[in-house]
């Protein structure tokens, strides 16, 4: 009886889809790594980005869209999405001998993908822990896999150095894999060009009308022999850029343009910059010529913040990456593609990375009964259609082992925290609900950078900072006039909502360096335990 029944199930399903024509969108989601919020031609930048500009403009632009304000921070959040505090991994992010990676009892995108019938490939960086070969992108759900594996590398050697402090000295090997091999055939091809190559030609190669055999238990392959010629095996892509992340640098034909630039960092990062949007509009194009497009979703994102240090502007946005002020986690981002009801639109409604894993799925038709509680919401009809967001609050992070790694011109810290509302207020944290973001402990350099160009010292400007910070986002974006005092309740309020999010924190998972990472006997990062 419960055969019979799971073959009718099976019939409905598949039959109604053939019925109706209706085919799985495919999903194509490009993800840049440290570009600053100011860093793109219709942010008002000084940086050519033409086919940034001109996909987002014929899309929707997320203008109140938030990620984390580190790499692996926000990939584990797109791959779950669930906050980092339900992950242990509330902490920096995963460095290349920590014996870690996103917990392996989650169930990560691609796989949830890959049940509901798409080809799933990842191109660049994965960054979300490698120690041993269940952590891999290829056991996590993609059925194919090329780029590198920890954080940032060499864009031409492609190899990585780190200091591995348990013995006293620093390694440096090829970090680069087709699937799970190490792939040492492509030294001197500047990455940016190169995963983009690779991204085009999956495209090309993309066959949609193959059909995998999972979802037809086998003694019942003959009955769906006659449906095989309605199915469609869509494409999920995701593209992790190495650009703009540092090492600067770039081929002088990208940074050509752009000699009226004054600050060094700043001109080469432009070109890594320019060489990205390249990157993505022939990913745009391919898809286009292999006659996919008008099928398809294509998500832009970066992960965190720029770093001025870097070259990077957030201006007039607060603070930088590695922070929980506005220029760490709020992100460039938009959708673009045929499927949109109202394509060319801004949508300001509070959305999240975390959200892309139930949006997608959605749009996939597959199902979420095998993640743990997600923290994401399907905001489709929020970018889609220009719905109010179902997402009312946003907890950016609740991190007690807090260490500010990045550069900052001084900040003077105003008092202790204490206990308020059963929350530690000394502690890194950061809430948002409806228009207002609270703060409390140190949130990382909060410094107002300047516009590039412009030598204006006070853009420098910085205040004490109190264990508790309010700020009403709506009137106040770059977090300038803090009113905790005129607000009270909202304070209780959200210290309210911060200790209930602790409440239900896993404890942090930052484990020691493990010395037998040494990637000396293979010459290459990968997998040791």
């Amino acid at each position: 009886m419960t055969e019979k029944l799971t073959l009718v199930a099976l019939l409905l399903t598949f039959g109604s889809s053939a019925a109706s024509g209706s085919k799985q969108p495919n999903i194509v989601f490009i993800l840049a790594d440290d570009l600053g919020w100011y860093d793109v031609g219709y942010h008002g930048s000084e940086i050519n980005t033409p086919n940034l500009d001109k996909l987002s403009a014929a899309g929707v632009r997320l203008e109140n869209y938030y990620v984390q304000p580190l790499c692996t921070p926000s990939r584990n959040q797109l791959m779950t999405g669930r906050y980092q505090i339900h992950t242990g991994m509330q902490h920096q992010i995963i460095w290349p001998c920590q014996p870690y990676c996103v917990p392996l009892d989650e169930t990560l995108l691609p796989e949830l993908l890959s049940e509901a019938g798409y080809a799933t490939h990842m191109v660049g960086k994965w960054h979300l822990g490698m120690y041993k070969k269940d952590c891999l992108p290829t056991r996590r759900g993609f059925h194919s896999y090329f780029g590198y594996l920890t954080g940032s590398e060499d864009y031409y050697t492609h190899v990585r150095c780190d200091p591995i402090a348990a013995i006293n000295q620093t390694r440096c090997a090829l970090d680069l894999r087709e699937d799970e091999a190490p792939a040492p055939g492509y030294k001197g091809q500047y990455s940016t060009e190169m995963f983009s190559q690779r991204a085009v030609q999956i495209i090309t190669k993309h066959d949609p009308k193959k059909v995998t055999r999972q979802y037809f238990p086998l003694k019942y392959m003959k009955l769906f022999i006659y449906l095989f010629i309605f199915m469609f095996q869509p494409l999920f892509l995701y593209v992790a850029l190495q650009a703009v992340h540092a090492p600067l640098q770039v081929p002088q034909r990208y940074m050509a343009p752009y000699a009226f630039i004054q600050d060094p960092h700043r001109r080469v990062y432009a070109g890594m910059v320019s060489a990205m949007d390249e990157a993505v509009g022939n990913i745009s194009l391919a898809l286009q010529q292999a006659g996919l497009w008008d099928n398809t979703v294509l998500v832009f994102s970066t992960d965190n913040g720029g770093l001025p240090e870097h070259g990077a502007s957030n201006w007039p946005l607060r603070g930088q990456k590695w922070s929980l002020w506005e220029g760490g986690v709020r992100g460039v981002g938009f959708v673009a593609g045929p499927l949109l009801e109202q394509p060319g639109s801004a949508s300001r409604e509070l959305l999240h990375v975390s959200d892309w894993l139930p949006t997608l799925v959605g749009l996939a038709g597959g199902r979420l009964n095998a993640t743990k509680p997600l923290d994401g919401f399907d905001v489709w009809n929020a970018i889609s259609k220009g719905f109010a967001s179902p997402r009312l609050e946003l907890l950016h992070n609740i991190d007690p082992m807090y260490n500010d790694m990045a550069p900052c011109p001084g900040l003077k810290r105003d008092g202790k925290g204490v206990f308020v509302s059963g929350f530690n207020t000394s502690i890194h944290a950061a809430i948002r609900s409806s228009n207002w973001k609270l703060l409390t402990g140190y949130p990382g350099c909060g410094v107002w950078f300047p516009r590039p160009g412009h030598n204006d010292s006070s853009a420098w400007r910085s205040e004490p900072l109190k264990p508790v910070m309010l700020f009403d986002l709506d009137k106040d974006p770059e977090e300038r006039n803090e009113v905790s005092a005129i607000y009270p309740a909202v304070v209780e309020r959200l210290l309210g909502r911060l200790n209930h999010h602790q409440q239900t924190a896993l404890p942090v998972n930052f484990p020691d360096e493990d010395p037998r990472c040494d990637p000396g006997p293979t010459g290459t990062w990968g997998p040791w335990a």
